[in-house]
C-alpha cells in the first residue's frame, strides 16, 4: 500500500509583478501540521525596470517563514526592523496580534537585472499564541544546522529533527528540511520525524513504490513515520511538517486564526489604517479585496 496520501501539483497564482506557484492551502489538504501556506516564488528574471515592490499589508495569527534560492529582498515592518535577505538566510516574523510588513527590491539592485527564487511559507500559530505580541528575527545561512550522511546533504531551516534543533524560534512543534543529493540513492527517514508530513521536489525527483515524481509538487505522506524514498541525482527536496493542531484555522486574505471574530475585526482595522505605519515605508498599502462589512 503506498505511504502517499495526495499529490499536490503547483498552481499558479499572481502576486502582482510576476506569478508564484502556490502549494498550500489546498482543496483537499488546507494544512500540513502547522503549515498553513506555501508559495514557491520564482524562479524569475527582472530586469532594471522591473521591481518586487509587496507593498505594507498585514497579518494575525501566523508566523512567515521567507527562503530564498536567489536573489534579495528588504523586509521591512511595524516593528522598526530593515533587514535584507539573501539565499539560504531565514526571515521569520511572528504576527501574533498584528504586524504590518512590506517585501522589495533593495535599492541597489533596482537599476539592474537580477534574478527572484524562494518559498515564501505561513506557520499558523497555537491558539494560546494568537494573540502574542509580534517578533521578528533573522537568522543567517550559517547559523542553520547543516550535515552529511552518505553522500547527502541536510540542512534543517526550522524546527526540531534528526535529534537536531534550527536557531529559528518556532512555536509549534515542526520542522523544515532541505535535502540535496548528487547521486541516486534510497533514503528512509521517517524515524526522525512526527506528525503530518509533506515532501516539496524543488528539482530533480524522487521515486516512490514505482512512481517517479518529478518538480513543482507536494507529495503529503499517510504516515510520516513510514517516509522511505529513492531521491533522483542532483535533486534538491523540502519536507516539512509537524503535530497538527485540534483546532481549524480560517485563512482570510492575509488573515489566518482559529476565530472568525478576529478575522473580522483585522479587516476592518486595516480598512479604516489602525495598525502601525512602518517606518520609511508609511505612504503606500495593500487594501483588503473586498471588505465584508
Amino acid at each position: 500500500m503506498s505511504n502517499i496520501n495526495l499529490i499536490i501539483e503547483e498552481r499558479a497564482a499572481d502576486i502582482g509583478k510576476f506569478l508564484v506557484g502556490r502549494l498550500l492551502p489546498f482543496r483537499q489538504k488546507r494544512m500540513i501540521g502547522p503549515f498553513i501556506y506555501i508559495d514557491h516564488m520564482g524562479p524569475v528574471k527582472l530586469n532594471e525596470r522591473e521591481q518586487m515592490d509587496i507593498r505594507p499589508h498585514p497579518h494575525i495569527g501566523l508566523s512567515t517563514l521567507t527562503f530564498l534560492f536567489e536573489g534579495s529582498i528588504m523586509h521591512r515592518d511595524t516593528l522598526g526592523n530593515e533587514v535584507e535577505i539573501k539565499p539560504g538566510a531565514v526571515n521569520w516574523m511572528t504576527a501574533g496580534k498584528g504586524i504590518v510588513h512590506s517585501e522589495r527590491t533593495p535599492d541597489y539592485l533596482r537599476h539592474e537585472d537580477k534574478l527572484m527564487h524562494g518559498l515564501q511559507i505561513w506557520v499558523a500559530l497555537p491558539k494560546d499564541l494568537e494573540q502574542m505580541d509580534p517578533e521578528f528575527f533573522h537568522v543567517e545561512a550559517d547559523k542553520l544546522p547543516t550535515w552529511s550522511e552518505n553522500g547527502v546533504d541536510f540542512k534543517l531551516v526550522a524546527g526540531e529533527a534528526f535529534g537536531r534543533r534550527s536557531a529559528v524560534p518556532v512555536y509549534s512543534n515542526l520542522y523544515m528540511l532541505e535535502i540535496k543529493s548528487e547521486e541516486k540513492q534510497v533514503l528512509n527517514i521517517g524515524e526522525h520525524l512526527f506528525g503530518e508530513s509533506g515532501l516539496y521536489i524543488l528539482e530533480g525527483g524522487i521515486e516512490s513504490e514505482g512512481n517517479t515524481f518529478g518538480p513543482k509538487q507536494i507529495l503529503v505522506a499517510k504516515d510520516s513515520k513510514l517516509c522511505e524514498f529513492t531521491i533522483e541525482a542532483n535533486s534538491t527536496v523540502y519536507i516539512f511538517g509537524g503535530d497538527a493542531f485540534p483546532e481549524e484555522r480560517i485563512i482570510d486574505w492575509n488573515f489566518v486564526s482559529s476565530s472568525k471574530e478576529l478575522i473580522d475585526e483585522a479587516k476592518e482595522k486595516w480598512d479604516a489604517q489602525l495598525f502601525d505605519k512602518i517606518p520609511g515605508d508609511e505612504v503606500e498599502f495593500v487594501p483588503y479585496p473586498t471588505l465584508k462589512k
